[in-house]
């Protein structure tokens, strides 16, 4: 009886100096963020700024245009958000509820492409979107995450824990395919799409390569290809590049901060269920 609240402090204790050392680089690189310009470059580098000032996000904003990129990071997100989670949601409960000559051996199939490195089909697929002349446009960033293996697999997955007592009942009743799926089965897959959706939107937000691929136009680049022709222009300006940092993760930081309940909940069960 003893030795358990001591080994508890323990463990506590070890959780907080994880935790402390897991967010020591985010709570510098935002300390570095106020810095005047050539502050973070002295020797030992500082903790804290010596006088705060705001001026790096005045000029990220003011000349290097972020608020532009940060447009584009949100518009294309956010699609693919959206067509992510209603294309994903179709597939999974296709495959998990609804009978079609071919279903496994399909659902097989898309198992099997998961291990195929998702960079092998950017030169095919930028191919295709130039035939079909998308390349260097907002759709031709976002026709990619439309779907994806790992989101079908995922509603699938949890799809098959809704009773086909209660989907049959609702055919009895008159009820058409479009009507049971918005009605019946989208409320009770609620906990997984919160979940399927940070999946996309954080997928799509962090993306490097494939806009860096597709989109050529500078007016149309998302935030880690403007974040990273920043430090190309200012090689040593460590608190510009800071505070570009810092708008980058601070929407996704906010969005698994106000969804995180959803998110673990669509998790857990989605482990329980399935």
């Amino acid at each position: 009886m003893k030795r358990r609240p001591l080994w508890s402090l323990a463990v506590n204790a070890m959780l907080i100096v994880v935790a402390v050392i897991s967010l020591a680089p985010l709570l510098w690189m935002l300390s570095v963020s106020f810095m005047q310009t050539g502050e973070a470059g002295h020797f030992p580098p500082p903790l804290l700024p010596s006088h705060a000032t705001l001026d790096n996000y005045r000029e990220l904003f003011m000349r290097a245009g972020m608020g532009r990129f940060l447009f584009n990071s949100f518009l294309i997100s956010s699609c693919v958000m959206l067509l992510s989670v209603l294309f994903n949601t179709l597939a999974g409960y296709a495959f998990a509820k609804l009978r079609f000559k071919g279903r496994d051996r399909t659902f097989r199939a898309l198992l099997a492409a998961l291990v195929i490195p998702a960079q092998v089909a950017m030169m095919p697929l930028f191919l295709l979107l130039k035939q079909m002349g998308l390349v260097n446009t907002y759709m031709g960033a976002i026709v990619p995450g439309m779907a994806a293996i790992f989101g079908i697999f995922l509603v699938r997955q949890y799809a098959r824990t809704i009773p086909d007592e209660l989907l049959e009942a609702a055919r009895i009743d008159g009820a058409g395919e479009w009507r049971i799926f918005f009605q019946i089965v989208l409320p009770a897959l609620k906990p997984i799409l919160v979940t399927l959706a940070i999946f996309s939107f954080l997928g799509a937000w962090n993306d490097f390569m494939w806009p860096l691929i597709v989109l050529s136009d500078d007016r149309l680049q998302t935030l880690p290809v403007a974040l990273a022709s920043l430090s190309r222009e200012h090689v040593m300006d460590y608190e510009l590049m800071m505070a570009g940092s810092v708008v980058t993760i601070l929407p996704v930081l906010l969005l698994f901060l106000v969804l995180q309940r959803y998110y673990i909940q669509g998790l857990l069960l989605g482990s329980v269920k399935g």
